[in-house]
């Protein structure tokens, strides 16, 4: 049984998540992204608490496109060291997790 996992990233704008998502949806390294925003990060950034709104991409994929799902991100991400974290798909819709297999390069 493959791995599925759901990778999330953060971006500055909503044309950047859109990039994102036709890249990785182009290349069938991603089934599904979803934006979602703006969100209202709050974070430390080289000693100062920063604010900004962001754009969040989950990434639906296996486990094996990890890799090149992370090199394409940082690619054309605006950011020095972005967000790029996976989560591991525990259990889901039986139908889903196949039409996710089959969108998929293999």
């Amino acid at each position: 049984m493959p791995s599925y996992i759901q990778v999330m990233t953060t971006v500055p704008s909503k044309r950047g998540a859109e990039e994102i998502a036709e890249i990785l949806v182009g290349k069938r390294l991603a089934a599904c992204v979803q934006i979602l925003g703006p969100a209202k990060s709050t974070y430390r950034w080289r000693g100062k608490i920063e604010k900004c709104e962001e754009w969040v991409c989950f990434i639906k994929t296996k486990d094996i496109h990890y890799e090149k799902i992370e090199s394409e991100i940082k690619k054309i991400h605006k950011y020095d060291v972005p967000e790029i974290i996976s989560f591991r798909i525990a259990k889901g819709n039986a139908q889903y997790m196949r039409w996710i297999g089959e969108s998929l390069i293999r």
